[in-house]
């Protein structure tokens, strides 16, 4: 049965301290080698689509939004069928072919719009399919104490790769002349490898629930990790906040109108959040381990905050651009594992995918949302209006996420 506890010192699991576990540890190359090929593509994207393509705000907010939310009914489904026989790696497998192959589209597009959106798409149903899959091995092979880190130390790996993706990609075409294809052929090839490391290095674990007393309907399946009070409660809290974070290229591109730097350089601006997640992630998820995990997640929701405030002050000039780098990497390095880790050790072993996945959905279905609604005000009031509207958005989700989030962590221990 599930046992509630306050303190992970005083749990029937034992407490470890070594090092985290080699399963976590191929998770995390596999991840760091395809985000390598991921970057090396979308790196350019906001800067196309804005500038070369001259979409407006509110265009550019609905498409960046639907980038990140389409997928929500292919992760639901991805973690659904993880769960079903515990098979997380064989539909992480076919998460990762399936993006790595979505660069072959690209070099086969010919530069045609329909081609490439097609291949972007691709790559996003095999993010979806993936994510929540590969989350739940994580917190399987890895005790209910140690999750943060863990999760930390996966999140570091593959923001490397995120750090390397788009200087691979510079460095590709400064040594090419600009060839876009030699770029795709790269990525094709890493992402095949990420998928052989996946196949070579991560052993299945397979959970094995109890049967259930009777056959539920697809739909009960889906939601059932929301019968739980305490998953429920994160749920909702997750979601609110992810309804008030207008997202990381809008804060770039804000960026770069407010600071008028040369657009050559917009692509580097998410290498600094980028490397400063690298150096947080880990510490975030092993001090989330030691107070609690919702600590950190609301202060990072708090360092977003402080992010779009500075936006909005008198500022400028390099000082303006590394702190709200600096605010956005501490974002990223204090929520994003960590909310797995929050959410993980509430959810029975053979429904962890599904309950990821649903609660990663929940998240980039609001995050469309408010994508969207912050292109509209912005289209329609101007910039700093919309990001007033930002601001007391975020403070009013950040104050209900107090309130909403467990103040005690449960651990599944045996009774």
């Amino acid at each position: 049965m599930y046992l509630a506890t306050t303190d992970a010192a005083t749990t029937a699991t034992k407490v470890t301290r070594g090092r985290v576990g080699g399963p976590v540890l191929a998770l995390g190359a596999v991840s760091l080698v395809t985000d390598i090929s991921s970057e090396m593509v979308t790196a350019v994207l906001p800067l196309y689509f804005v500038i070369q393509l001259g979409l407006s705000p509110l265009q550019f907010g609905f498409l960046d939004g639907l980038y990140n939310g389409a997928t929500a009914l292919v992760r639901l489904l991805g973690g659904h069928a993880a769960d079903r026989g515990g098979r997380h790696k064989l539909v992480a497998g076919w998460g990762y072919a399936l993006s790595a192959l979505s660069r072959l589209g690209l070099l086969l597009s010919g530069g045609a719009t329909l081609g490439i959106g097609a291949s972007l798409a691709a790559d996003r149903l095999g993010k979806g399919v993936r994510t929540a899959p590969r989350d739940a091995l994580i917190s399987l092979s890895a005790p209910p104490d140690a999750l943060g880190r863990a999760f930390g130390v996966h999140r570091a790996m593959d923001t490397t790769g995120a750090l390397l993706g788009p200087l691979a990609a510079f460095a590709l075409l400064w040594a090419t002349a600009d060839a876009y294809d030699a770029v795709f052929v790269v990525s094709f090839c890493v992402g095949l490898l990420g998928v052989l490391l996946l196949v070579v290095l991560v052993p299945d674990r397979v959970a094995q629930p109890a049967p259930p007393p009777a056959a539920p309907r697809p739909r009960a399946a889906l939601l059932a990790p929301l019968r739980d009070p305490a998953f429920r409660r994160i749920f909702v809290a997750a979601a609110l906040l992810g309804a008030a974070t207008i997202g990381d290229s809008f804060l770039y591109l804000l960026l770069q109108r407010r600071l008028e730097f040369a657009v050559s350089w917009f692509p580097l601006l998410p290498l600094g959040a980028a490397a400063v997640y690298l150096l947080l992630a880990v510490p975030a998820g092993r001090l989330g381990d030691r107070i609690g995990r919702r600590v950190p997640f609301l202060v990072g929701h708090a360092a977003l905050l402080g992010g779009y405030l500075l936006l909005l002050t008198s500022g400028a000039g390099l000082p303006l651009l590394a702190a709200v780098l600096l605010l956005l990497g501490v974002f990223y390095a204090a929520t994003d594992g960590v909310l797995m880790a929050l959410a993980g050790p509430v959810l029975a072993a053979e429904r962890r995918a599904s309950g990821m996945a649903l609660l990663q959905t929940g998240q980039a279905l609001c995050r469309l949302l408010a994508a969207a609604g912050f292109g509209a005000a912005w289209t329609l009031w101007g910039t700093r209006p919309a990001l007033i509207a930002a601001v007391a958005a975020l403070a009013v989700a950040l104050l209900a996420a107090v309130l909403l989030l467990p103040r005690t962590e449960r651990h599944l221990t045996p009774a």
